[in-house]
């Protein structure tokens, strides 16, 4: 069953939840993944399809800049399922299309907000830290705030450069 809460009204209300401790708990493990896997990616790899060198490297200083100021966001929204102790792989496709309808209104309302899934890269640890049941996973975070620059039009790749044709590695002739 697909859920959605705030980060504050998730588990138990202990104290610490209740001050947003929780936040920074999670926050921990996200920074985790960013210095052990995502960091070192972005440096490593070559920029994707349509993307210049340049605005890849301002793309890495943003996810730096949110992995180290991500338990500030005022409101998390936190994308479960109550799915059982073993989740299948495709048990949370449900969840995007209805995230994606929340990223799209939170844009439309001026607000900032991103989907994020990094800290599934410790998973167990995130999801004790958020108070979630043994039955519930998380499958996005969704961290909502007022954006500190200017929203500018969204930039996409050509078709051609990130799409193939009938079959893996045949290009997309349009």
């Amino acid at each position: 069953m697909l859920r959605f809460s705030q980060a504050r009204e998730i588990g138990d209300f202990s104290k610490a939840r209740r001050r947003g401790l929780f936040k920074q708990a999670v926050q921990a493990w996200y920074k985790r993944a960013f210095d052990e896997t995502i960091g070192p990616r972005y440096l490593g790899d070559a920029p994707p399809p349509g993307v210049t060198k340049e605005r890849y490297l301002r793309q890495y200083e943003a996810v730096k800049y949110l992995t180290d100021h991500f338990h500030e966001a005022p409101v998390w929204i936190v994308a479960c399922l109550e799915d059982g102790p073993a989740p299948s792989r495709w048990a949370g496709a449900s969840i995007y299309p209805a995230v994606q309808n929340m990223l799209l209104a939170a844009r439309a309302l001026g607000l900032g907000c991103t989907l994020t899934t990094r800290h599934l890269l410790y998973e167990r640890e995130s999801e004790h830290a958020l108070g979630l049941p043994k039955d519930v996973h998380s499958y996005a975070i969704l961290p909502i705030g007022y954006p500190m620059g200017k929203f500018g039009p969204v930039k996409r790749a050509a078709l051609a450069d990130v799409a193939y044709g009938d079959r893996w590695g045949e290009p997309y002739k349009g």
